[in-house]
């Protein structure tokens, strides 16, 4: 994997730290991230995953956003209010970063998904 001019410019504080480099912002974006729940933890969470690079982030979650979501929630805003909270999730991932794929589970996890979600 080559770094794009922009990929170094949006990466340059990583790729200047003796313990990342370019070789750990590789790593960064072949990884892979399970976030379960996009509310008050996942929310911080995912974002500063998907702006540090991470390639592959999937998020689960069988909820809608809320307006009492707001003052907690970051990952979500008032125009996605009723919609589910990872496909708002996604599409701010994605204006964050675009380098990230976001990858939603509309559902709530259990015993009988949880293995088909992990090897997707």
């Amino acid at each position: 994997m080559d770094f794009t001019d922009s990929q170094i410019e949006r990466y340059s504080r990583h790729i200047i730290l003796p313990e990342v480099g370019g070789k750990g912002q590789k790593k960064l974006a072949r990884a892979k991230i399970l976030i379960i729940g996009a509310g008050g933890l996942g929310s911080p969470a995912a974002l500063y995953l998907a702006a540090a690079g991470i390639g592959t982030i999937g998020l689960v979650d069988g909820d809608v956003v809320d307006l009492s979501n707001l003052q907690r929630q970051i990952l979500h805003s008032t125009d996605t209010v009723g919609k589910p909270k990872v496909e708002s999730g996604r599409a701010m991932l994605n204006a964050l970063n675009p380098d990230v794929t976001v990858n939603p589970y509309p559902t709530n996890i259990g015993a009988d998904n949880i293995m088909e979600i992990l090897t997707a």
